[in-house]
């Protein structure tokens, strides 16, 4: 418990100020998680079967351009040319190497991840252009949700959510997350980030991220599950990888960048 509060606070103390500061500080800071990040997932694939460096490289430094292609953005939009990279990157290595050092389970599963942190993280970047408050508001959620999932579950849950994928979660956990995330979401953005909001629709937005934010963390639980490892990495002791602290985050981002496209 001693590490775990330590390595939080170590965290909090370097990432805090990387996020008011925004600009470059913060573009450095996130292109570094998702360089840990690239590497940590490539590491558990390397459990079953390890990915070519040549291809790791390459299909990196075009998740790395798809990234930061969103520096100077102020709006959710991403440029294909580096999806078609990204694309070309994981996929045309099939016809140079064997199929037992790289078939094309290998290529879609590199594709498929590189794709979804690329997004993820791309959006990290663009929502902290557009509004502080509103990368605080998804954090809010995302932390509160898992913070009181973790609490409530340890005090009163019995029936386990997905005993399978993660056996520590529970049903009580789940609703206790999402119900604290969802209230303390919504009062945040209704008393520092517009006090004139439809409160109706900020109460759906914060739950549907709480309830995504939760999901995600089953989600990258169930990789972990069939890769056979505890944790992505162990950057922060006692709490694991980048990828260990993120994944609630990383899916949050992408419902909330969904959502605001409708509005």
């Amino acid at each position: 418990m001693k590490k775990r509060v330590i390595s939080a606070i170590i965290a909090l103390i370097i990432v805090v100020p990387l996020i008011i500061l925004g600009g470059i500080p913060y573009y450095v800071g996130v292109g570094l998680l998702s360089i840990i990040g690239y590497y940590e997932i490539t590491q558990v694939y390397a459990k079953e079967k390890e990915i070519p460096l040549n291809v790791r490289i390459i299909s990196m430094s075009t998740y790395l351009c798809l990234i930061a292609s969103s520096i100077r953005e102020y709006s959710f939009v991403l440029d294909h040319r580096f999806i078609i990279l990204n694309i070309l990157a994981c996929m045309l290595p099939l016809i140079v190497y064997d199929k037992s050092k790289y078939d094309s389970d290998d290529a879609l599963k590199l594709l498929s991840t590189t794709l979804l942190l690329s997004i993820a993280f791309n959006f990290m970047i663009i929502i902290r252009n557009i509004s502080l408050y509103y990368l605080l508001y998804v954090l809010m959620i995302t932390i509160m949700s898992d913070t009181f999932a973790h609490f409530v579950g340890t005090m009163i849950g019995k029936k386990k959510l997905c005993p399978k994928i993660s056996p520590n979660k529970t049903v009580e956990g789940f609703i206790g997350g999402v119900f604290f995330g969802t209230f303390l979401g919504s009062v945040l953005f209704l008393t520092v980030i517009s006090t004139t909001a439809n409160v109706f629709l900020v109460i759906v937005i914060s739950l549907i991220l709480s309830i995504i934010s939760e999901l995600g963390d089953l989600v990258f639980s169930a990789i972990k599950r069939k890769y056979g490892v505890k944790d992505y990495g162990n950057i922060m002791p006692g709490h694991g990888g980048v990828l260990d602290r993120l994944d609630s985050f990383i899916f949050a981002i992408l419902a909330f960048s969904y959502l605001v496209s409708f509005f």
